[in-house]
């Protein structure tokens, strides 16, 4: 269908780690009208966070604080006029990223008594606080008489996800657990603050989220039943009800802004706002993910995300496949239909620190200057310098060098972080071996993207062995865009094509793809992907001479890693 240019806007509200993105984007094209980003003030001074125990908090306020910044600076740089131009908005944010609410469907933090707690925050996905509660959760699950409620998550549930957060809040803070009516994603809250929903059960939740992170699934009428939620703690079973039991696409309208909102944001009240998203799988689409595509957000960490049809009925289909037309696939995130896009079963698998792992090596590299007493300090923009200056020098070597000398051996596992795909451990860490007297700093850094790329390999790898092939790969994210050494090392390693989106903002622009939908401007997200897809702008090809060397190393690397697993266990 084709809509006259410059009469339809769209904004996609993108949450991200750091900050919110905004953009203003013609209906019509996907072309770029305005953008807008605020970081957020209170993260940004690590307040309520304890990165020593894991502990990511982050206050609602600079939620709040951070959206009216970057909705006023991206209307302003579309131009006069644009505001009236606005048909609808929708948001993608983190996640799993909840919060406990009161009864109106409030963040506890914005209310005297819990603004300075933690637990009465949205507990950013990254916070693995809860880890033993996900072990729990496990344990349960597989001994559980009507079956495992992790099976479409991937047979293991992490500590980055709902039920796990929420159990360890509900066990170490009876305040908060005892105070709260509801838990919320942040991806909820945010379409039910604009639209001015403060009845919880009218709370439309996100299938994306409830389907990847919560447990919920249709064939056992929602999310796990209240025996199962008991038996964990009896709070969690109190206060599930509230979640409701259906759960809706982002191509679904939420409601429309609320006159408080419409006037703070300077927009007109009947711009529609969507049910709203996680943003990897809203950034999927703005990346241009199609069947057997396997889109690559790659950032702070990485979200993969495939798409594929539903199957034939598990009888035609082989095994494996449920009665519902699903082929179950082994530690991944998850698989949900219409996680990704409606009408087709949304795959999510990732890894949980990517770009995270550069900037830790490169704040190793800068100690010093920050830290010796009488040194001068970092220079102006000398950490900035650092990668880019390791990048340049790794480039003259081999794959797994220890330097210009010797190309024999450093090796490392990325699992800094712990790891996500497959198999989800948070309690896993990183290592680096083959080091000796003659290994410097750019082996180390070659070595660390290596391991970033094995560990993408080993996630194609597990959808592939699982009966979900991946034919191409494309990718999206601040990585993608900015460093051709870790994109072609990827390809070398992967053995595959990587096209990279012209888009800087692919979350942003899949979130206004999910808006102009839910206006009625298209009608279907697919329909509105083609008309607004922001297209390639590389595409980086496979060396065939590192291939095969990268095929060996990656043995190395799956090596190496059953040894740490084993050995720290």
């Amino acid at each position: 269908m084709s809509i006259p240019k410059d009469r339809d806007y769209v904004l996609g509200v993108d949450y991200g780690t750091d900050s919110v993105r905004v953009l203003v984007v013609d209906a019509a094209d996907g072309s770029e009208k305005g953008s807008g980003v605020s970081a957020y003030s209170r993260w940004a001074r690590g307040m309520f966070c304890d990165p020593a125990s894991n502990r990511f908090r982050q206050h609602p306020l600079d939620y709040i604080e951070s959206l009216e910044a970057a909705v006023g600076g991206a209307l302003a740089a579309a131009g006069p006029g644009a505001a009236e131009k606005v048909r609808a908005l929708c948001i993608d944010t983190t996640g799993s990223t909840p919060c406990f609410a009161d009864g109106n469907g409030v963040p506890l933090a914005l209310s005297p008594r819990f603004a300075e707690d933690p637990d009465a925050m949205f507990i950013l996905w990254k916070d693995h606080t809860g880890l033993s509660q996900a072990q729990r959760i496990n344990e349960l699950a597989r001994s559980w008489k009507d079956g495992d409620y992790t099976r479409y998550e991937g047979g293991i549930y992490s500590s980055e996800w709902f039920w796990a957060k929420a159990l360890r809040v509900v066990e170490t803070n009876h305040g908060v657990a005892f105070a709260a009516s509801t838990i919320i994603e942040h991806c909820d809250w945010m379409p039910a603050l604009l639209a001015g929903v403060t009845d919880i059960p009218s709370i439309r939740r996100s299938r994306c989220a409830a389907g990847h992170k919560a447990m919920w699934h249709a064939s056992w009428g929602g999310y796990p039943p209240a025996d199962f939620l008991s038996a964990l703690h009896p709070r969690l079973a109190e206060l599930a009800p509230s979640l409701g039991r259906e759960t809706f696409e982002a191509d679904k309208v939420f409601g429309t802004l609320c006159p408080e909102w419409a006037a703070r944001l300077g927009l007109p009240e009947s711009v529609v706002v969507s049910v709203g998203a996680f943003d990897a799988h809203i950034g999927a689409v703005g990346g241009d993910v199609s069947p057997g595509t396997l889109l690559k957000i790659m950032g702070t960490s990485t979200c993969d995300i495939l798409i594929g049809p539903r199957l034939a009925a598990a009888s035609e289909a082989g095994a494996g496949v449920t009665s519902e037309g699903e082929k179950l696939v082994a530690g991944i995130c998850g698989q949900v239909d219409g996680s990704v896009i409606p009408g087709f079963i949304g795959y999510e698998a990732g890894q949980s620190a990517f770009g995270d792992i550069f900037a830790w090596f490169k704040r190793l590299l800068a100690w010093p200057l920050a830290n010796i007493p009488g040194a001068a300090g970092v220079p102006a923009g000398f950490e900035d310098a650092i990668l880019p200056a390791l990048e340049k020098a790794a480039l003259a070597l081999g794959p797994g060098s220890t330097g210009p000398t010797n190309s024999s051996g450093v090796l490392a596992l990325d699992w800094l972080n712990g790891r996500r795909t497959p198999d989800a451990d948070q309690s896993l860490t990183g290592a680096i071996t083959g080091l000796s007297l003659g290994t410097d700093a750019p082996a180390v850094y070659r070595a660390l993207v290596e391991a970033a790329a094995f560990g993408s390999r080993a996630i194609v790898e597990r959808l592939s062995s699982e009966g979900v092939p991946v034919s191409k790969v494309a990718a999206v994210g601040g990585v993608a865009r900015k460093s051709a050494f870790i994109m072609q090392t990827t390809a070398d390693v992967l053995g595959m094509e990587i096209s990279v989106t012209s888009s800087d903002q692919s979350c942003a622009l899949g979130a206004a793809m999910f808006a102009a939908t839910a206006a009625g401007l298209y009608p279907t997200v697919l329909d509105a992907q083609a008309s607004m897809s922001a297209g390639a702008e590389r595409v980086y090809r496979p060396d065939p001479v590192r291939v095969k060397l990268y095929d060996k190393l990656y043995k190395r690397y799956l090596a190496l890693g059953a040894f740490v697993e084993k050995e720290t266990a």
